[in-house]
Formats: C-alpha cells, sequence, structure tokens
C-alpha cells in the first residue's frame, strides 16, 4: 500500500482524529501490517487478547459459535473501524473470533503502544470510551430484539442499524452498499436464511424496502422503526 494511502486511511479511523499528522505517521512507521486473505481468521476464541486492531482495507466478521454449532454475528468491521476490545478490558482471553470476509490489511496495536498513546493524548480515550459505549449500545439492542421480536421486526431493526453505520442517501431514500446474503443477515438477527427470506418479503410487502434490488435499499424508514415487535 502507498505510504501516502496509508496515513489517509489511518487519519480517518474515528479514535485518531486528535492525533497530529507527525503522530499519524509515526504509528503508520512503528507498527505492522497483518494482510488476509478472504475467508481468513485473524484470532479465534482462547487466545490472548492483547492487541487492539484497526481494519485499513477490506471487511472483517466478529462472531462466535454457539453449542449447537450456529455462527452468531457481533459485527461487521468496515474500514476504519477499530476492534478487538479485549485489549481495553482486565479480560485477557478473547471469546470470539475475527474473519476477513474479503481480502484485508489490518494494523496491530499492542496494548502497552495503546496505553502510551493514550497517555500522550488522553482524547484518544475519550474516543475509545465513546466507541465501547456504541458498541454495547448495539449489543443491548441486538439482545433486546431477539428476546422479543419476531423475525420481521428484528430484520427491520437489523436494517436500521445497518443504514445508521454505513448507509448513503439515495434519490429513493437509503442504501446498504454491501451485499448482504440472507445466510449473513441470518447470523446477525439469529435466524436461518429461510427465515430472512420470509422476513424480507414480509418489508417488501409493506413497501419498507424496495422489492427488485440487489442491495438493501430503504423507502420508508418510519415504516422500518415502527414495525411491531410481534409482527
Amino acid at each position: 500500500m502507498p505510504f501516502k494511502k496509508e496515513l489517509r486511511l489511518l487519519s480517518m479511523v474515528d479514535i485518531f482524529e486528535p492525533l497530529s499528522e507527525d503522530d499519524i505517521e509515526e504509528l503508520a512507521r512503528r507498527h505492522r501490517d497483518i494482510r488476509l486473505k478472504q475467508g481468513e481468521t485473524l484470532f479465534s476464541p482462547g487466545e490472548h487478547g492483547e492487541r487492539l486492531f484497526i481494519l485499513k482495507e477490506g471487511r472483517v466478521q466478529i462472531y462466535w459459535v454457539s453449542a449447537q454449532g450456529q455462527e452468531i454475528t457481533l459485527a461487521m468491521v468496515d474500514e476504519g473501524k477499530v476492534f478487538g476490545e479485549m485489549a481495553l478490558t482486565a479480560q485477557q482471553l478473547r471469546v470470539a473470533y475475527a474473519r476477513a470476509v474479503e481480502p484485508s490489511i489490518v494494523l496491530s496495536l499492542r496494548r502497552k503502544d495503546l496505553e502510551d498513546l493514550i497517555l500522550r493524548e488522553p482524547k484518544v480515550g475519550l474516543r475509545l470510551i465513546e466507541w465501547l459505549s456504541e458498541r454495547v449500545r448495539q449489543l443491548q439492542t441486538r439482545l433486546e430484539d431477539v428476546s422479543s421480536k419476531e423475525a420481521p421486526a428484528r430484520l427491520a431493526s437489523l436494517i436500521l442499524q445497518l443504514v445508521e453505520n454505513e448507509g448513503i442517501v439515495t434519490r429513493e431514500g437509503y442504501q446498504v452498499p454491501t451485499r448482504y446474503t440472507h445466510e449473513q443477515l441470518g447470523t446477525m438477527m439469529s435466524a436461518n436464511r429461510v427465515t430472512v427470506t420470509r422476513a424480507m418479503a414480509e418489508l417488501r410487502r409493506r413497501e419498507a424496502i424496495e422489492p427488485n434490488s440487489r442491495c438493501i435499499c430503504v423507502r420508508d424508514m418510519e415504516a422500518l422503526s415502527t414495525s411491531p415487535k410481534g409482527s
């Protein structure tokens, strides 16, 4: 990767916004990149979690596997985002998997390097707290959805979250640019592919999303947000 492009990508990472150009350049020079092929695993449960990761390019799925062998997606990490929050806690062993959904480049920061960075620029620590709080909020929402909502309402809630995280504005409404398969969406809402297909058909019937689109295109945000929880 060209060094200028690397600097630009790191400068776009939210937690690094308080850093100067010299600080960003030092980060890029001091810390190694990890290159992942599509489908390659970065870490697994039981491994020591003393590193924080920043995704420079690509896409990474964070997931765990239930006792029944079902994959449950905890997060989909996009470019410029942080993951591996175990480096910020007292718990040392990881409990989830991280797998590259497409070829990816990841910057790795040791816990000690992260601590030094926060001591030099406390605003980085504040940004990390905000990021962790948002992660907790999203996970709480996911748990509430799984425990109290039927499939169409869970899918509607998931689509709203995807729009919030990565959506772009179009003439017709909003679009989620990433093409998720029904199986991938199922791992994110604790449902199988058939259930997701039926829930998607129901949202199309309500005209909340576009009926004929390879991406998720939202026509009516209000219809999604007011989807009855038991429907």
